[in-house]
């Protein structure tokens, strides 16, 4: 699909993979009592993001892809708000939240561009 043999070869599932990394790395330090609340969360909606480029590429035809895209970039919005709160309740500083939030725009745009190529 998109001119590629599988999903790896993909820049916004490579993208996507780093800032789950990069989430992951960031929120093993938040308060405990956020384990199964916020942090879990904001983590379940970065991993989301390259699952669901993954899935979508393996489906048959582009508008399943597209649609799969779709949900990727629904699951970037949330890890994004989920990050602003976050930073609201000081979980962050301002450079992380700052770098986290370029590695979600990066991404977003290559979401965006991924869907104008297939549609």
């Amino acid at each position: 699909m998109a001119g590629t043999r599988t999903y790896g070869n993909l820049i916004a599932w490579q993208k996507g993979i780093d800032l789950v990394a990069e989430v992951y790395r960031e929120t093993k330090d938040w308060p405990r009592e956020e384990m199964f609340g916020l942090t879990s969360q904001v983590r379940q909606a970065a991993v989301l993001i390259p699952s669901n480029i993954a899935e979508g590429h393996g489906r048959i035809g582009p508008k399943a892809f597209v649609h799969h895209l779709s949900i990727a970039h629904g699951s970037l919005c949330e890890a994004k708000t989920q990050l602003r709160i976050a930073r609201r309740l000081d979980f962050v500083n301002d450079a992380i939240f700052d770098g986290l939030l370029r590695q979600t725009a990066e991404v977003g745009r290559l979401l965006q561009g991924l869907i104008r190529s297939l549609r």
